[in-house]
């Protein structure tokens, strides 16, 4: 079966350099999940890398994943949570929320995850905010390296975190020189990007930067690698809803678009997060073609 790519572009959120892999051209979604920053890995000292001021979201989840360092989330919600790896943060904007995400004072010096969201489907992208945070998610063993479960369920190992669609995300850990073989559910389609080292599907070698797509009707899948890696697998049902992004909204219309940056502007609808000291996020100009400025986690 064929494993199609998409070459993923480097962006820059502050001070980071990120590695946007969804949406890409020619992909829009993997079931779902419909954004993919890598950020880092980064070394650092005295500085503060991540420092994303209030901003806000509708119609999707984010997803955050660390392999190292610690981020601190404040929401309009009023939650706080200090992310380390391991665990896990899942925000559900549903109609309106805001975040921010910062490095705290109190690091390692290092600094390399994800965030994903995933689209919400309209029976729940109306509904209420929400946040939860997960110290640490389940981890299955097999023989040549261990998945990290951060959403759904991978061979009967199932997170506890939140979702609204049929999803799959999980961090595999390939051991040197050797094959993990991962079961999939065969209704999904997968997405899969490296995280860190060298990796292989079915002996086809994976290029770093390259999100890969694999269509449903695929049972199982064997990663191997030489030296090690870390490899990102997402998944879900194919969705079945047309989405339209822009800036940090999924919205199904230009009018749902409009109207949230109005608001956002206006300081309506969305909330404060009064934990962060400094000043907001301004949204973007909107063009009337609505053409997608970079989003911000």
């Amino acid at each position: 079966m064929t494993i199609a790519s998409y070459f993923a572009r480097e962006v820059r959120l502050g001070e980071i350099p990120v590695l946007r892999a969804l949406p890409a051209i020619g992909r829009r979604t993997i079931g779902p999940w419909c954004f993919i920053d890598r950020f880092g890995p980064l070394s650092f000292t005295d500085a503060r890398p991540m420092d994303v001021a209030p901003h806000p979201h509708m119609g999707l989840q984010t997803i955050t994943w660390l392999l190292e360092g610690e981020i601190v989330h404040d929401d309009s919600l009023g939650s706080e949570a200090l992310l380390r790896p391991g665990g896990l943060n899942v925000m559900t904007s549903g109609a309106a929320i805001a975040h921010a995400e910062q490095t705290p004072r109190a690091h390692t010096g290092h600094l390399h995850g994800v965030q994903l969201w995933t689209a919400l489907p309209e029976s729940h992208r109306h509904g209420s905010p929400s946040f939860q945070h997960l110290a640490e998610v389940p981890m299955a063993e097999w023989p040549g390296g261990i998945a990290r479960i951060f959403s759904g369920s991978v061979g009967g190992v199932a997170s506890a975190a939140p979702h609204v669609s049929p999803i799959v995300g999980a961090d595999l850990q390939v051991h040197p020189t050797s094959r993990l073989s991962i079961p999939m559910d065969a209704s999904y389609e997968h997405g899969v990007l490296i995280l860190s080292g060298d990796a292989a599907i079915d002996d086809q070698p994976l290029e770093a930067r390259t999100l890969y797509y694999i269509e449903p009707g695929r049972a199982e899948a064997t990663v191997s690698s030489r030296d090690g890696a870390r490899v990102l697998l997402i998944g879900g049902a194919p969705f079945q809803e047309r989405i339209l992004m822009w800036w940090n909204f999924v919205a199904r219309t230009p009018e749902e678009i409009r109207a949230a940056r109005e608001e956002w502007t206006e300081h309506r609808r969305f909330g404060e997060v009064t934990a962060y000291r400094g000043a907001r996020l301004e949204a973007p100009e909107l063009t009337t073609r609505l053409a997608a400025p970079n989003p911000v986690s």
